[in-house]
């Protein structure tokens, strides 16, 4: 039967195009799929060791017990690989014109052009272009998909490979390893500084499908890069998942920031797992905007290894509609001198659910140590609903731990004061949304502030009167 994808007017990536993929597995999960996906990509024994394994770790592991409602996934009705195209482009006039044309509507090839150092490009299972400006590949700079990494600099990824996040992490962690295909790849050398950012946008186009793309990023000492994703994927009539794995290094002196603006339609359930390791002196970021899916279970983690390493994570949910946003953040101090900052806003309006866990962990050693954790949110009508469960676990009595936490509605004299200014009802809980959600937004690049702003007045549509 085939399934058609809904409409709806106010989600503008809802759009679909049709199935011409080259290769695509049979529904479900075994072992025989995740050997033929290995064996499909020319991989490693070493590589097809680590998937089999991670297959035996994803039977075992319990769902868990706890955040968004995941009894609607069924393993078995997903599609785990489907490859769109037997090539790889570096040249955007030769990717095919179906793909194309979905990326043209999204925009990559101008913001490309306007302010990337690099594009990479994933439709379904596989990264279908990636670009690199020279001036970055001339200072050593690598910006691949892992697919290609693992071929051409096996050493590398061999050495880093789910060091940070191992199959035995949990559930969705596990699966991810066992089925991985797409993500990216970058390695900054020493002392390189990659000033402007580079961005990866991974679209799902099939039906009950899953993507399992995986991120490594290496920053080696004193190096610095900013790293930007984007998601979406066509509304249909029956679920989709997206279960990536994020792991970055930060050497000593290192800096990364790693910025998403999660949009999937509000049919995949998002299940994510992210990890940093900061070492010395190093700055890990994590900006984290949540708009989208059904369910989302995502808490970027910082590992705060080396003395002076310091830490931040910006987490935005918005829940509308039938949508349940279980977002926060993890920071574990495992040195001295080591300073994190956990701040999460969340939205809910028309019967959506959010809900913030937020662990901070300061382990003995840590001395002269100092974390800030503070979540606040926002509820627009009586049908919606916000939740908080922050944990800490301080083993160090040097330490200096804050946390703070706001829920709130819209004030009336708020709304009349507005309102005596012109503006409608609906004009002034925007003005007054875009004011809570400001200290995230003006993390990221103005043109990725403007369009979030924008789909966030769009989902509020409707939501006033």
């Amino acid at each position: 039967m085939k399934i058609e994808p809904i409409k709806k007017n106010n989600y503008k990536l809802g759009f679909s195009k049709p199935d011409t993929s080259i290769f695509k597995l049979p529904k479900g999960i075994n072992k025989k799929i995740v050997e033929t996906i290995s064996y499909y990509k020319n991989e490693p024994d070493w590589m097809r060791k680590f998937r089999l394994r991670a297959f035996e770790i994803f039977e075992n592991k319990m769902m868990p017990s706890w955040g968004a409602d995941l009894s609607g996934i069924n393993f078995r009705d997903f599609y785990y690989f489907i490859s769109p195209t037997d090539k790889k482009f570096n040249n955007w006039k030769d990717v095919p014109y179906d793909i194309k044309n979905t990326y043209e509507k999204i925009g990559i090839p101008q913001a490309e052009q306007k302010m990337l150092a690099g594009v990479g490009a994933q439709y379904d299972s596989e990264v279908i272009y990636n670009n690199l400006k020279k001036q970055w590949e001339k200072q050593g700079v690598i910006f691949c998909d892992p697919d290609t990494a693992v071929q051409k600099y096996p050493d590398i990824v061999k050495h880093y490979f789910g060091t940070v996040i191992g199959p035995e992490d949990n559930k969705f962690a596990a699966l991810n390893s066992a089925v991985w295909s797409g993500g990216s790849f970058i390695y900054v050398p020493k002392n390189v500084q990659v000033t402007i950012p580079l961005q990866a946008y991974f679209r799902i186009n099939s039906a009950s499908f899953g993507q399992f793309e995986r991120t490594l990023i290496i920053a080696e000492e004193r190096s610095c890069v900013h790293y930007i994703e984007g998601c979406s994927a066509p509304i249909y009539s029956k679920e989709s998942m997206h279960a990536g794995v994020v792991e970055i290094i930060v050497k000593k002196g290192a800096r990364v920031k790693y910025t998403t603006i999660q949009n999937w339609s509000n049919n995949v359930y998002n299940l994510v797992t992210k990890r940093m390791v900061i070492e010395e002196d190093g700055i890990g970021e994590w900006v984290d905007g949540n708009i989208g899916s059904k369910a989302t279970m995502k808490y970027p983690c910082l590992i705060l290894k080396g003395k002076g390493a310091k830490g931040e994570i910006l987490s935005l949910a918005f829940a509308s509609n039938g949508q349940h946003q279980d977002t926060g953040g993890k920071a574990i101090h495992l040195a001295p001198y080591t300073t994190s900052n956990i701040v999460a806003k969340s939205v809910s309006v028309k019967g959506g659910k959010s809900s913030f866990r937020g662990l901070v962990k300061i382990v003995k050693g840590a001395h002269n140590s100092r974390s800030y954790m503070r979540c606040n949110a926002l509820i627009l009508d009586k049908l919606s609903c916000a939740q908080t469960f922050p944990a800490h676990i301080v083993d160090e009595n040097n330490t200096i731990l804050e946390h703070e936490a706001t829920v709130s509605k819209i004030g009336e004299k708020q709304l009349f004061y507005l309102m005596s200014r012109g503006l409608s009802e609906q004009q002034a809980t925007s003005l007054i949304v875009n004011g809570f959600i400001e200290p995230i937004v003006k993390e990221l690049p103005l043109e990725y502030a403007v369009e979030l702003n924008r789909l966030i007045e769009l989902s509020m549509e409707g939501a006033i009167g």
